[in-house]
């Protein structure tokens, strides 16, 4: 696990830490974190605060991914269209069958070379082929699972693919409060961070009971410590 340096900071790694967790795991602007940090005593600008998660939310993201367990071999892909700076983008996606995102891809075109580059990446991270794909009946899913030689079990629908197309909510709703991505590299940036942090703290509460909820807010809690230990 990388080790973290918080050296020649003004502020403590704690408070570098919370201001960064909040960000990253809440639905909230910059601004947002400046204000709940202002009512704790603690006089932080949001360009600081957008500065630390820019230097240490990677490295944070990077740590986190490392503890993950294994995901499950249903995988599912799906794209959604976003908008940068007047531009249509589509940011496609992939979840495991329990809702793990499992890598994210923002891209001009809605293609096969599109399908193929997230299915690369997603081989080469997971380190494993998955059994079955399940994605919406665009042809560009067919066409990159046979460049690439899968034999996976390809299962295509809409209803089938809900578990992809909720995870877009989420992010529906960071890019509303942010005001939309102002480039493609910037939302790959915050996205990629935001699904190790999502990943870890989304509990899928309504399934589970209170007992089991606490035991797994403490994991997850342990879990944010760990990589934010500092060098």
């Amino acid at each position: 696990m990388q080790p973290i340096s918080y050296a020649r900071h003004q502020f403590p790694p704690e408070i570098i830490r919370h201001a960064i967790w909040l960000y990253l795991r809440f639905t909230l602007s910059y601004r947002d974190v400046e204000e709940l940090l202002a009512e704790r005593g603690l006089e932080i600008s949001y360009e600081t605060i957008r500065r630390w998660v820019l230097k240490f939310g990677p490295a944070f993201a990077r740590n986190l991914r490392r503890l993950q367990s294994r995901p499950t071999g249903t995988w599912h892909l799906d794209e959604m269209v976003v908008s940068i700076q007047g531009r249509r983008m589509y940011l496609w996606r992939a979840v495991d069958s329990e809702g793990e995102i499992l890598d994210i891809l923002v891209q001009p075109r809605r293609d096969k070379a599109s399908a193929v580059k997230l299915m690369r990446k997603l081989l080469k991270k997971q380190g494993f082929a998955p059994t079955v794909l399940v994605t919406d009946k665009l042809p560009s899913y067919r066409a990159a699972k046979r460049e690439l030689g899968l034999s996976a079990c390809h299962e295509q629908g809409l209803r089938k693919n809900n578990r992809a197309e909720n995870s877009h909510q989420v992010v529906r709703r960071r890019e509303r409060k942010m005001q939309g991505f102002k480039s493609a590299g910037s939302a790959q940036r915050f996205l990629t961070m935001h699904s190790a942090v999502h990943n870890t703290f989304n509990l899928q509460r309504h399934l589970i009971s209170r007992r089991t909820l606490r035991l797994f807010r403490a994991e997850a809690a342990h879990a944010w410590d760990q990589v934010m230990a500092a060098a």
